[in-house]
């Protein structure tokens, strides 16, 4: 919680040194789906992609000159995802789980001529920070960590000067699902969240 706390207390200090530093600040809200897929290394466990909900806050701030830009959202994020618990067990455990997430991107804008100011391609990447805040559905299968961390690459389009929508992938960083005694049978499990994004966000 301590984390997350100051995931939180960086983005209100990123957001209000943006405001006072340039009129090239925007913010506005974002909303889209997360489609999730749960990797492990053991082959007795599957998993299967399934769509999430992510909805919450975004600011940009932009370097004009150069067509750089640099963003920060504030996410509530439900991944759905399931895995069978056994080799001999053929149905899944399914469970939902809410995260608040922080993503932040780095982003490169692509001018175009005449058009510009109608269609702007956009390409990104950079970290995000994912708390879990909700109850662990299923915490007799899997020891799940609180803090998940991932590392998004995407591109998208600006359309009128305000409508953005992207599409990322995120590359899990950290293993969210640990070993866990199962049954009787103690399994090694090294879980590592890998999911697409396809968001729509409206900025000011």
């Amino acid at each position: 919680m301590n984390n997350f706390k100051r995931a939180i207390i960086a983005f209100v200090a990123i957001v209000a040194v943006a405001a006072t530093a340039s009129a090239q600040f925007r913010i506005g809200p974002r909303v889209g789906i997360d489609v999730n897929s749960m990797r492990f290394d053991k082959s007795t466990f599957n998993s299967d992609n399934r769509a999430g909900i992510t909805a919450g806050l975004q600011c940009e701030f932009t370097i004009p000159v150069v067509n750089l830009a640099f963003d920060a959202s504030v996410m509530y994020t439900r991944r759905n995802s399931s895995a069978p618990v056994s080799v001999t067990n053929e149905d899944g455990l399914y469970k939902s789980r809410d995260f608040i997430n922080i993503p932040i991107n780095f982003k490169y804008k692509i001018g175009l001529p005449v058009v510009g100011s109608i269609i702007t391609p956009y390409i990104f990447t950079g970290p995000d920070f994912a708390f879990l805040v909700s109850k662990r559905a299923i915490e007799d299968a899997f020891k799940e960590k609180k803090v998940d961390v991932a590392w998004n690459v995407g591109l998208g389009v600006q359309l009128i000067k305000h409508l953005q929508i992207g599409a990322s992938y995120g590359f899990g960083m950290t293993k969210f699902v640990e070993k866990k005694v199962i049954g009787t049978n103690p399994v090694d499990i090294d879980g590592r969240t890998n999911y697409w994004t396809i968001t729509a966000a409206w900025l000011f």
